[in-house]
């Protein structure tokens, strides 16, 4: 039996799965200040429904890293950056803390050192990050996929002083310099934060006598290894998300392009699929306008949820969301939400519908209004707004190379045909958003706990990036730390089978016995026959392999 928990910013829920089968369902309500009381709350919940019954494999989703750095809560880095020439500090610099070293040195595109690393500017770093009492660092430079000598030194510098460090070219095998640079960042900055949290979590497992796998839910749709995960927790993010993605997959046969809405308590999560497969940030998402290297499902999310607060400025504005200020007045809060406008227009009857009506009501006389007026201007204004946000990330994504986790889209317009609805208020509010949208509308069957199904069912995903020199007679895999000597016939196809046989051995040392070759896509390899003084025909070669995301079972 699979286990699946999505730990959301409203409710935590958690189901579980046997022979393709929803055989449990559990919901409480998430403390954010208490994320494992919460994960507590719902174990003995789904659990008590299923004793006895051994669980083969759990799979978690969490909005802890996003949270800690959308709201800022990171832990101070000391980054130490070798950029070398070609490139303005100000271009790669900014937002990457208040302890930020750039150190000279150089590596070139095909991994031969050019400028030794200035040995004294770097000891002094170190020493400067010292008296600030850092404790977590990032490590990076440019072209370190190609000869990670550089950050190796840096990371041996630090090691005295670091109780975890970053080191850039185990993050990503792909160039781009200042996305390495950003994601080592983030990483680190989140990565004591993250592990605090991973030893409660294993705590809790641990309690409730659960002897299963655990892994948690990546941006792009898959699972990383729980254990592996504490050293790369900015893998982590968006992890909500993908899990709501992979859990409409799950529940709907979805085949044509459409538009995905999650309408949790909180927010909505909005995600566009092309000929039927959702969309990939495949050079990596961004926060706060700094791009990373970490490959996402492409989803927005916007301050609207069944738990929005209804207000009215002084002006007369009337705003829903973005703030939850509690739970609907129906379930003993204390300001008007969305659900309270869906109680008085009996769109649902939840919780005390008198509470409901009252407060609406008193909210309306103050500002003129009936009740019932407030309730459809709220109702209007909350899913005008979806439908524009919608309709305002259709038209950026068809200005653009669209990628699914399967393929690059040429040319074609993404045009939805259908809108799939999930989350807690999905059947209360479908009916509504099949007018604003004017779109054919969906709503699955277990659409109330469609990301911890989701989180269920998805099955490991992880990409490795290979680069040969024939000329200089060397082969690296980066985020593996593989680097050994091949002579001056390596081939395309040798690269090929090396990417292959790394990543799964790799997988098969890592908790994952399962995997076989056939479970390996090469998506992309290339060679580029050199002129220069290494030897005569020499070629550069590059392979990026990955097992891509997918479910490890169908739903009945």
């Amino acid at each position: 039996m699979l286990l699946g928990i999505d730990v959301g910013g409203t409710h935590t829920d958690a189901v579980i799965i046997d022979r393709g089968e929803v055989t449990a369902t559990a919901k409480v309500e998430t403390d954010q200040s208490n994320l494992i009381a919460s994960i507590d709350a719902v174990l003995e919940k789904i659990l008590s429904a299923k004793p006895d019954q051994p669980i083969s494999k759990i799979n978690l989703s969490t909005t802890l890293t996003t949270n800690a750095i959308v709201e800022k809560k990171l832990e101070e880095v000391g980054v130490l950056a070798v950029s070398g020439p070609g490139l303005a500090p100000n271009s790669f610099s900014r937002d990457l803390g208040d302890h930020f070293h750039l150190i000279e040195g150089s590596i070139d595109h095909r991994g031969s050192l050019q400028q030794t690393l200035d040995d004294a500017a770097a000891r002094e770093a170190v020493a400067e990050c010292k008296r600030n009492k850092l404790k977590v660092f990032a490590v990076v430079s440019k072209f370190s996929p190609r000869n990670p000598e550089i950050e190796q030194t840096l990371a041996e510098l630090v090691a005295a002083e670091s109780d975890f460090t970053t080191i850039g070219h185990r993050i990503s095998g792909r160039l781009n310099f200042p996305r390495r640079l950003a994601t080592a960042y983030y990483n680190a900055a989140v990565w004591r934060r993250y592990n605090l949290f991973a030893d409660a979590i294993t705590q809790s497992i641990k309690k409730h006598k659960l002897n299963a796998p655990l892994n948690i839910l990546k941006a792009d749709g898959g699972t990383i290894n729980f254990e592996s995960s504490r050293k790369n927790p900015i893998q982590t993010i968006l992890s909500g998300p993908a899990a709501s993605v992979m859990g409409i997959i799950a529940l709907s046969s979805i085949t044509k392009d459409a538009i995905i809405l999650d309408i949790g308590g909180t927010t909505t999560d909005i995600a566009i699929f092309a000929g039927g497969a959702p969309l990939l940030e495949k050079e990596g998402v961004s926060f706060g306008g700094r791009a990373t290297s970490v490959r996402a499902i492409d989803t927005h999310s916007i301050g609207i949820g069944g738990d929005s607060a209804i207000t009215i400025s002084p002006e007369g504005k009337l705003k829903v969301g973005p703030e939850r200020l509690g739970p609907p007045l129906a379930l003993d809060g204390h300001k008007p939400t969305l659900i309270d406008a869906c109680n008085v227009k009996e769109l649902c009857r939840l919780g005390n519908c008198d509470n409901s009506f009252a407060g609406l009501k008193e909210l309306a006389e103050k500002n003129h209004l009936t009740v019932v007026e407030l309730a459809d201007q709220a109702l209007d204004l909350a899913l005008t707004t979806i439908r524009d946000e919608a309709d305002k990330l259709l038209e950026i994504i068809n200005q653009r190379p669209v990628y699914t986790v399967e393929e690059v889209i040429h040319g074609e317009k993404i045009n939805p045909q259908k809108l799939y609805v999930m989350g807690g208020p999905a059947a209360i509010l479908a009916p509504l958003l099949d007018k604003v949208f004017d779109l054919e509308t969906e709503v699955p069957d277990n659409y109330a706990v469609a990301n911890a199904i989701g989180a269920a069912l998805t099955r490991m995903t992880m990409e490795v990036e290979l680069f040969a020199d024939t000329g200089k007679k060397t082969m690296f895999i980066p985020n593996l730390d593989i680097k050994r000597t091949v002579d001056s016939s390596y081939s395309l196809n040798d690269a090929r089978q090396d990417g292959i046989g790394a990543l799964v051995k790799y997988l098969k040392e890592n908790g994952h016995p399962e995997i076989k070759e056939q479970d390996v896509s090469v998506v992309e390899a290339e060679a580029f026959n050199m002129v220069d003084d290494y030897a005569v025909g020499s070629k550069t070669i590059r392979v990026s392999c990955q097992i891509r995301p997918g479910l490890e079972e169908e739903i009945k």
